[in-house]
């Protein structure tokens, strides 16, 4: 187990495109942490750095204490699980998952013992004599982190792995990963554009966009105190709603006013949002904190239908109000449900609300 470090970390390619912008990130010895983000955000190319299959144009990179800018991949401390398995087609399991420690010039007797181990753990014990083309997508990913495990590598790189499987298996190996993490207490860096495998698997989850750091943080930090509206944005689903609106002050509480529709701030945020008063903000309200309201409640929206999805029990509700299209995702009974054209009160729920800088997106 190893702690790595990147201080200043930059890429820039020889057309001039700068991929990475001064990176600065600690990742804990025995820490899991995700590398989340949009397609282009860097995340495949800062473990590939990492790793040492890409060149860092600035910056240093340590692996433990050790400063490792220059040193060849298979000397690092890491294994690599990739997201096309990469394994060898005319090979059995186990050839697969001791290839590596055969170049090494392992002792036969502790290959046997780590590669049956690793099978073990992974429960495809009764694979290894299988080629992998007679196995199935989710079988030989497992084989691909067989053959990292017995490397007993300081730091596992996971490069979105599980995106070739269906949805069933993704859910089932994302809970293998976060188990196996737990059984070898490793540092694990994993590479995925799914929130939803960041949030679940991730001690902290550090999110990209364009070669920079949005936010690193805890999964329910991220969700709970977004630092700006990208970050808002990202996690989550559905999305978090965004309105503009313009901060009024009335009977003396400050409001937001969205298109005619006045919202109150609850207690907390007062002193904070009077600053902005008579400014226009973005308004941010994620659709699980918006609820079916009733006539005479304060803090609704009213809107007509446009959409529904049916979820068993729940449904997605997408509305109009005031020229916003809204997103809700409504826990209701029978009696209670809601069709394309009706029209609706919606609660929101202040407590839960967020608003964003319009000139720097930042929190407020």
């Amino acid at each position: 187990m190893a702690k790595v470090t990147l201080k200043g970390v930059e890429k820039q390619y020889p057309n001039g495109f700068k991929a990475v912008h001064g990176i600065n990130l600690d990742i804990k010895d025995g820490e899991f942490m995700v590398f989340v983000g949009p397609s282009g955000c860097a995340k495949s190319t800062m473990l590939r750095m990492i790793a040492g299959l890409e060149e860092i144009t600035g910056g240093e990179i340590y692996i433990g204490d050790k400063l490792v800018n220059d040193v060849a991949p298979k000397d690092r401390g890491i294994a690599m699980v990739f997201q096309n398995y990469a394994l060898y087609p005319h090979m059995s399991v186990y050839d697969n998952m001791a290839f590596g420690l055969k170049l090494k010039k392992t002792p036969k007797a502790e290959i046997d013992r780590r590669v049956r181990d690793a099978a073990e753990k992974l429960e495809i014990t009764d694979l290894l004599d299988r080629k992998p083309k007679d196995m199935s997508g989710g079988q030989r990913q497992r084989v691909a982190l067989g053959r990292a495990i017995v490397r007993e590598p300081e730091v596992f790189l996971f490069d979105e792995p599980l995106s070739n499987l269906d949805a069933k298996l993704r859910v089932s190996m994302r809970v293998r990963i976060s188990r196996l993490h737990k059984e070898l207490g490793s540092t694990m860096i994993y590479v995925t554009h799914d929130q939803v495998e960041a949030m679940t698997m991730g001690d902290r989850i550090c999110v990209l966009r364009e070669g920079k750091i949005m936010q690193v943080d805890t999964p329910l930090n991220l969700y709970n105190h977004p630092a700006n509206k990208f970050v808002a944005g990202f996690i989550g689903s559905p999305t978090m709603n965004f309105w503009d609106g313009v901060i009024e002050e009335k009977e003396g509480k400050p409001v937001i006013n969205i298109k005619g529709t006045e919202l109150e701030f609850p207690e907390r945020m007062r002193e904070k949002v009077k600053r902005y008063t008579g400014k226009e903000v973005t308004f941010g309200m994620r659709p699980e904190h918006i609820s079916l309201g009733r006539e005479g409640e304060e803090n609704v929206l009213r809107g007509k239908i446009r959409v529904k999805e049916q979820m068993g029990n729940e449904e997605i509700v997408y509305f109009e109000s005031a020229g916003n299209q809204i997103t809700a995702r409504l826990t209701l009974n029978h009696e209670e449900s809601l069709n394309p054209n009706d029209s609706g009160i919606f609660k929101i729920d202040m407590e839960k609300c967020h608003l964003f800088d319009r000139d720097t997106e930042g929190a407020v």
